[in-house]
């Protein structure tokens, strides 16, 4: 194979892999959400067990994960938009990755306890 032809996946695949895995698990939600909240009408019973199942810990884990993906989809957003209409926004595009991967760090750090208290407590007393 010719020198140069083969893309080795650096930064920039990742964090364009991770936008598009972040941007469906989202839909999904999404999807899973209208879906949930439309038992209101059929069933108000069938909606509260629906809810109810909210309240265990394995949907807990799954919240903070889907803060995550979302954290992470819009800080990602924003650095794609700055990468498409900076003059210099490719040229500083590896740099802004870290900066949103920080921030994402830091943000998810202070958003564990928020989210993940009533798991804790049960997991720990």
């Amino acid at each position: 194979m010719p020198a140069g032809t083969l893309y080795r996946g650096r930064e920039g695949m990742w964090s364009w892999v991770a936008h598009r895995v972040t941007g469906v698990l989202i839909f999904f939600f999404l999807f899973a959400h209208v879906l949930d909240t439309s038992l209101v009408r059929v069933s108000p019973n069938a909606y509260n067990s629906v809810i109810a199942t909210y309240k265990t810990w394995p949907v807990n884990l799954m919240e903070y994960g889907l803060t995550a993906a979302i954290v992470f989809h819009a800080f990602n957003g924003l650095r794609i938009i700055a990468v498409d209409f900076w003059a210099k926004g490719p040229k500083y595009q590896r740099q802004m990755l870290w900066t949103v991967v920080t921030l994402w760090v830091i943000t998810m750090a202070g958003t564990f306890y928020p989210i993940l208290r009533e798991t804790l407590r049960t997991w720990f007393g």
